[in-house]
């Protein structure tokens, strides 16, 4: 009898809102993001999100290399199944933020300035003394 009281009490209490959102920063700020091929906005961004688990992310800045990755959202410990159903139940709103960061690599030179400076630094490590034609070799 009283298990039945129990459901029923929280049956009528009205459910929880759960709030979930991702909040994605990169390192310079500016950067666009696409998660799951879907443009989301600019660095640092906010985005509400349904679903724990594991995203497609890219980032992308003029400048700066493109960043193609996975990132996890992990759920809270009262998102567990069997928690989750209390959660739910008891009134209130709940949230759930996740932070991801990225740190964005400045793209490479003109590639023939970067061909040109693997060169330079070849030559500069590893120095070639002209020979002489008809010298012995050694």
């Amino acid at each position: 009898m009283r298990r039945a009281a129990a459901i029923a009490a929280l049956s009528l209490t009205p459910a929880a809102c759960v709030e979930r959102t991702l909040h994605i920063t990169s390192d310079p700020p500016g950067a666009l993001v696409w998660l799951n091929g879907v443009e989301v906005g600019v660095t640092p961004v906010d985005v509400a999100f349904t679903w724990y688990g594991v995203y497609d992310v890219q980032v992308e800045k003029d400048g700066y290399e493109p960043l193609l990755t996975r990132a996890r959202a992990a759920a809270p410990v009262w998102e567990a199944p069997g928690l989750d159903f209390f959660a739910e139940a008891l009134p209130g709103r709940r949230r759930s933020a996740v932070r991801w960061h990225f740190p964005l690599t400045p793209a490479a030179d003109d590639p023939d300035a970067v061909i040109e400076r693997a060169r330079r630094m070849r030559d500069e490590a590893f120095p070639v003394e002209p020979i002489e034609p008809g010298a012995p070799p050694g």
